[in-house]
């Protein structure tokens, strides 16, 4: 817009031709309120840092499947050799071995980079998938189903490299890092949610191999995009000579403890919903209920990032697993004095907005303690810490459903949540002193 010329009046002008060349003055200026414009939202600005956006889209395709391949498993196996119970073991055995398998292969990724391992490895796991598929198609002996889905455990946590590309990037701003990690927690939540919901939708009605298939052209299309951002990868590290491995760094193993209660609370909370939907004849209602929990979990990381935190996490942690276990007795009395299903649903979707702001804080603190170098691998830990309680979760909570009631059994998640409260407040070991 061309600015305005303004006139000098002389010094022996009128008073009138003063206020006439005052007029033309503001009649030419342009004194229209301008809107400013909103400064971008926290979200806005994190996927504004360069390279961002295209390795949080390549992430999110390699991790959606990680919600697919145990569902898909289960409805295939079962589907073709008419066994839950085969079905259950091979599963269990993949899971076992990604808890030994996991942590190794994130060392090495730290250690030579994210694309040079991250890729075989992948590639590695798709080929125990469509093994798994093979053998499941044409009758293979059992034991190879557990041998084809064992070797999935090399799949790379891809959450976990996610979270080291954003430290790196964003070193030096606690804030944004903050942001970071909630949104990566707000994105494994819409990955569990939408990943099982997904299988079993293509293996019902296309055919009982089509989560796998689907799962494996979605993991192995997405870790190649997301590996070929270099100009965002971590540049790799030898850790030094005398630095101490995640597992005995300081202030670890006590977060590993709680993340292992903490994964008997989601472990125990999925087969006890789905055992009273079943009880209550709805037990294809159980995929919908937990996906509000997760729902409820995947809001409140977004709301959780974009604000502020005050003061340091290891302070927060306690309150944020409080607020957890709190939380967790509503499904408690939902079940226990109603019975009622809508309302189970409705307290779930509550309680599980607890979750990402507890899971957000402990990773951060798996951060800040994890030596320099080590960082996948110490977030590795962490997710295996969480696998072990699912698995002692699960078994808990199947146990107490059979033994007692469905009603009852949400009693467990409520035990597991009560325990990680207790740990967190504990108090830190003291380093003896030299004698």
């Amino acid at each position: 817009m061309p600015q305005p010329t303004f006139e000098r009046p002389s010094p022996q002008a009128s008073p009138a031709a003063l206020l006439a060349v005052t007029a033309d003055t503001l009649v030419a200026a342009d004194f229209r309120p301008r809107t400013r414009r909103r400064p971008p939202g926290p979200y806005r600005r994190l996927l504004a840092t360069p390279g961002a956006r295209a390795f949080t889209i390549g992430n999110l395709m390699a991790r959606l499947p990680m919600g697919m391949f145990s569902v898909s498993a289960v409805v295939m196996i079962a589907g073709t050799r008419g066994s839950y119970a085969l079905a259950g073991a091979v599963t269990a055995t993949g899971l076992a071995a990604t808890a030994l398998v996991a942590p190794w292969t994130a060392r090495l990724v730290d250690r030579h980079g994210q694309a040079r391992v991250a890729v075989p490895a992948t590639l590695i796991a798709a080929l125990g998938s469509l093994a798994l598929l093979l053998c499941v198609r044409h009758g293979a002996p059992a034991w190879t189903l557990f041998a084809c889905y064992a070797a999935t455990a090399t799949t790379p946590n891809t959450g976990g490299m996610a979270r080291a590309r954003w430290n790196h990037l964003l070193k030096g701003d606690a804030d944004a890092l903050h942001t970071a990690n909630s949104f990566e927690q707000a994105a494994d939540e819409l990955c569990f949610m939408l990943g099982p919901v997904l299988a079993a939708f293509l293996c019902t009605a296309l055919f009982p191999q089509a989560g796998t298939l689907v799962g494996v052209v979605l993991l192995v299309s997405g870790m190649l995009l997301f590996t070929a951002q270099r100009s965002t990868e971590p540049p790799a590290a030898r850790p030094r000579p005398t630095a101490k491995a995640p597992l005995r760094a300081p202030g670890i193993p006590p977060l590993l403890v709680v993340c292992l209660a903490m994964g008997g609370v989601f472990g125990a909370m999925e087969v006890v919903t789905i055992a009273f939907a079943d009880a209550q004849g709805h037990r294809a209602a159980a995929g919908v209920i937990l996906g509000l929990q997760a729902a409820g979990s995947c809001a409140a990381g977004l709301l959780y990032g974009a604000m502020k935190p005050a003061g340091p996490a290891e302070h927060r942690l306690p309150w944020c697993v409080a607020a957890m276990t709190a939380l967790l007795t509503l499904p408690l009395l939902a079940a226990s004095l109603t019975g009622s299903l809508p309302l189970l649903a409705l307290t779930l979707l509550i309680a599980g907005m607890a979750t990402a702001p507890t899971m957000v804080t402990t990773m951060t603190l798996v951060q800040q303690r994890t030596p320099e170098g080590r960082l996948n691998e110490g977030m590795t830990l962490a997710v295996t810490g969480l696998l072990g309680g699912i698995a002692c979760g699960s078994a808990a909570g199947g146990w107490t459903v059979e033994h007692t009631s469905a009603a009852a059994a949400y009693g467990i998640p409520v035990t597991a949540a009560a325990a990680a409260l207790m740990l967190t407040l504990l108090p830190p070991r003291r380093a003896r002193a030299a004698g």
